[in-house]
C-alpha cells in the first residue's frame, strides 16, 4: 500500500491508553500496536511518543502518606514506566518488531550538542529497524524542568527528527467549530497558517494528562509553521492510523497544514528554545522592521536598545521589541558583557546571525 507519509511521529495520549479507573487499557494499546506494526512493515518509519506511565503507576500502588504533585509523579512514573514499556515490548514482539525506550527531559533539548546526540540516538534506532518509544523522564524531572505535557514533547521530537507528519491521538475526533456536545457542531477538517481558533478552544484539561486542547493547538500550529503536517484525531477509533495515512480515505480529523517555507534544522531547534534563554535583547523600531521584513537580515548592535541577563557566547537569548513584544529567539555570537559595550554602535559584528535566528 502507498501511504501519504514515509516518516511520522505518533503521540498517544493518556486518555487513549487509560480506562476510567486509571488502569491501562491493554485492548486499545494492542490495537494501536497492531496498526503501528502494519505501517512499520510497509516501510513507514515511526517514532512513538507514549503517555500513560504515571496513570499506569497510579493504579499499582497507594502511597503510605500524602505526597505533593512532584513526588507523586516521580513515584508513579518509576513503576508505571516499567509496566508500560514491558507491555509495549511484549505486544511488538508478537509482530517481530524490536522497540527501544528513550526517556528524556526538557534540558536535553537545551544545548545544541545534547540535542544532536539525542537525534542521533533515535536516527540510529530507525536505521536499524528499531522503533523508538519516547516519554518524559518524570523520575528526574521537576516542575520547572518539565514539558508542558507530552504534546509539547511530541512536537519537539517531531521537529528534531524532521518527520513529515505528527499525529496526536486523543479521545476526540479533532478541533470542533463549537462545543463538541452541541448539536450541529462539526470537526474543522483543515487549518492553515494564520487562522485563529481561540473562539473554538475549550480550556479544560484531560482526565489523566497534564494538557488540554489549547496546548495541542498551540503546538500543532508551531510545528506546522516548521513545515510538518500535524493531525489531531481520535485514538479510540478502529484503524485510525492506517486510515489517516491511506491516500484514498477521508478520515475524520483536524489537519494543520504544513507551511511551504523551508526551515533549517538549526532554526527548528531554536524554535523550541525560548524557555532556555539566558538573556533578553530589546531592539528599536527600525531593527524590528528589518528583522520581520521579507529580506533575511542579522541582528546588529546598532538596532539594540537594551540588554538584560548575564549570557555568554552561544547562549540562547529572547528578542523583544522596544514595547516588550516577544519577537523570537537567537544564539548569541558573543557575550552580553561585550554586547553592552557596543550597544547601538554601527559597523559591528552581528550579535545574532540570521542562520541562528528564529522569529515567531
Amino acid at each position: 500500500m502507498d501511504f501519504k507519509y514515509k516518516k511520522i511521529a505518533v503521540k498517544i495520549g493518556s486518555n487513549v491508553l487509560t480506562r476510567k479507573d486509571g488502569t491501562l487499557d491493554i485492548t486499545r494499546m494492542s490495537a494501536l500496536v497492531d496498526q503501528i506494526s502494519y505501517l512499520h512493515k510497509h516501510d513507514v518509519k515511526i517514532v512513538l511518543i507514549s503517555s500513560g506511565a504515571v496513570a499506569s503507576g497510579r493504579s499499582v500502588i497507594k502511597p503510605c502518606k500524602k505526597l505533593d504533585v512532584v513526588d507523586q509523579r516521580q513515584l508513579f512514573s518509576t513503576i508505571g514506566q516499567a509496566k508500560l514499556i514491558n507491555h509495549y515490548w511484549e505486544l511488538f514482539r508478537e509482530h517481530n518488531i524490536v522497540v527501544g525506550q528513550v526517556l528524556t527531559t526538557k534540558t536535553n533539548f537545551e544545548g545544541r550538542q545534547q540535542y544532536l546526540n539525542q537525534r542521533n540516538c533515535m536516527s540510529v534506532m530507525l536505521e536499524n529497524g528499531v522503533l523508538p518509544i519516547v516519554n518524559e523522564n518524570d523520575a528526574v524531572s521537576v516542575s520547572e524542568l518539565m514539558f508542558t505535557d507530552n504534546d509539547e514533547l511530541s512536537g519537539m521530537i517531531a521537529s528534531m527528527m524532521d518527520v513529515e507528519a505528527l499525529i496526536i491521538l486523543s479521545n476526540i475526533d479533532g478541533i470542533f467549530n463549537g462545543s463538541p456536545d452541541a448539536p450541529n457542531t462539526e470537526v474543522i477538517r483543515e487549518i492553515k497558517k494564520g487562522e485563529k481558533l481561540t473562539d473554538f478552544i475549550q480550556h479544560t484539561k484531560s482526565t489523566f494528562g497534564r494538557g488540554g486542547m489549547q496546548t495541542k493547538v498551540s503546538i500543532a500550529q508551531k510545528i506546522a509553521d516548521e513545515g510538518i503536517d500535524v493531525i489531531i484525531a481520535n485514538g479510540r477509533r478502529d484503524d485510525i492510523l492506517i486510515d489517516l495515512l491511506n491516500k484514498k480515505k477521508d478520515t475524520i480529523s483536524t489537519l494543520f497544514r504544513a507551511s511551504d517555507e523551508e526551515v533549517s534544522g538549526v532554526k527548528k531547534w531554536l524554535a523550541h528554545s525560548d524557555g532556555f534563554a539566558k538573556g533578553e535583547i530589546y531592539i528599536d523600531e527600525n531593527a524590528e522592521k528589518a528583522l520581520t521584513g521579507d529580506k533575511a537580515v542579522s541582528l546588529l548592535p546598532v538596532g539594540i536598545t537594551k540588554i538584560s541577563g548575564n549570557f555568554e557566547k552561544d547562549d540562547i537569548v529572547n528578542i523583544f521589541s522596544e514595547k516588550g513584544k516577544f519577537l523570537g529567539v537567537g544564539k548569541a555570537q558573543y557575550s552580553g558583557k561585550k554586547a553592552t559595550q557596543i550597544l547601538g554602535k554601527k559597523n559591528q559584528k552581528p550579535l545574532i546571525h540570521y542562520d541562528y535566528l528564529y522569529l515567531e
